[in-house]
């Protein structure tokens, strides 16, 4: 779906995990979203599904599995009183989420993310898991309202590895974010050497990394150009 220069299909490893990752894709994210990791992440996991939607309350897929799955469906989202993988004990990890849970998603921006959980009824009654974000994430070439917030790849690749610290799961992922990374090598490569009469062939310009987070709803600037 992406242009032969920038296609990242040789770099996809998938691989199978007890967990299934249900991706809960906003239409926007879905339609405009060139550089989304939401597609990339189901890609990589091959127990996995991408659900298109804002209000799921009534959203037939998302019924059947929580339907069918009900005791083991569980949505991934920050708060205070979730189940922090990060903190829990590895033994309590199995007890909790049983051998095969569902792990909802939301991908989108994070006020799309608010709004789909404010909609979907269904989705604010299931039990939520979280972690303590201790990486700073590779997407340099957007910016996250806040230090802690990832994108849904580096995301799912933090709750799989707590996973298996938990022994649920047994998956290698030390390629998991091999695409996503080398999306980012290229974006950063264009954005330095521009081969489009659009840009200024001359302009002088440097990628600076998102070191600090918005406030407000203005959007950073990544690269700065001069004469």
């Amino acid at each position: 779906m992406r242009p032969s220069i920038s296609c990242i299909c040789k770099h996809l490893n998938p691989f199978h995990t007890k967990t299934r990752f249900i991706i809960l894709m906003h239409p926007k994210e879905y339609k405009k979203e060139k550089i989304g990791t939401g597609r990339m992440t189901m890609l990589q996991l091959e127990n996995s599904e991408i659900i298109v939607g804002v209000d799921f309350t009534n959203n037939k897929r998302v019924n059947e599995i929580l339907t069918k799955e009900k005791s083991s469906s569980f949505l991934l989202y920050p708060g205070e009183d979730n189940f922090n993988l990060s903190i829990r004990k590895s033994t309590e990890i199995i007890p909790f989420m049983g051998e095969n849970p569902h792990i909802f998603i939301l991908d989108g921006t994070w006020p799309c993310a608010r709004k789909m959980l404010k909609l979907s009824t269904n989705l604010q009654k299931l039990k939520r898991v979280s972690f303590d974000n201790k990486i700073k994430s590779k997407f340099i070439i957007k910016q996250q309202p806040e230090p802690l917030c990832l994108s849904t790849i580096e995301s799912v690749y933090t709750v799989i590895n707590l996973l298996k610290e938990g022994d649920l799961e047994q998956c290698e992922t030390k390629d998991f974010l091999i695409p996503f990374e080398k999306m980012i090598e290229y974006q950063v490569e264009y954005i330095l050497n521009p081969n489009i009469n659009s840009y200024r062939p001359n302009a002088k310009r440097e990628v600076i990394p998102k070191d600090r987070y918005k406030k407000n709803t203005q959007r950073s600037i990544i690269f700065k150009q001069g004469s």
